[in-house]
């Protein structure tokens, strides 16, 4: 089982998808894409972390998805938080190429996975349009990501207020 869970900033999404994974698991793993690179983001970090404890085992990878997709096994369950920052990751290194091909091998991978996951990623596409070429490439880029994960998961859940809806 697969979910795709969206919705806004500090919308619930990952206290839910960590929910649902420890109801499934007693030790589920939890692949992070964050990567402290200030003050606040290592403070957030942190702070997922502390709430999370000790049952959880940590992958951190910011840009390499697909291949720890491939090697978790159909026992285990699985949070990957965040998918937007993982895109972001890609944006800020400027590898174009790097990033059409790690997308491709990760939507690839999405129908070989036997393991229940749950992707949690930031509704971006609700906004306004942003000014500057980067922000609306990032924007532009996410909601297509968005658009093929939900095509190829099981279910897709948006996050408001702390409130999950189901979508699909």
């Amino acid at each position: 089982m697969i979910e795709l869970i969206v919705g806004g900033a500090r919308s619930g999404k990952s206290r839910y998808a960590e929910d649902c994974a420890l109801k499934s698991s007693d030790s589920p793993i939890y692949i992070a894409t964050a990567e402290p690179r200030d003050q606040e983001m290592a403070d957030r970090i942190q702070e997922h972390q502390r709430r999370r404890g000790k049952q959880w085992r940590l992958i951190e990878e910011p840009f390499n998805l697909s291949t720890i997709l491939s090697n978790i096994s159909c026992d285990d369950s699985a949070v990957v938080d965040c998918l937007t920052l993982w895109l972001s990751n890609w944006l800020c290194l400027k590898d174009r190429q790097g990033w059409i091909d790690e997308r491709q091998r990760f939507l690839s991978g999405l129908t070989r996975i036997q393991s229940s996951i749950w992707f949690v990623s930031n509704e971006t596409g609700m906004g306004v349009i942003p000014t500057n070429p980067l922000s609306r490439e990032f924007v532009d880029e996410s909601g297509k990501l968005h658009q093929d994960i939900a095509q190829r998961v099981d279910l897709v859940t948006h996050m408001f207020c702390g409130i999950p809806t189901r979508i699909k």
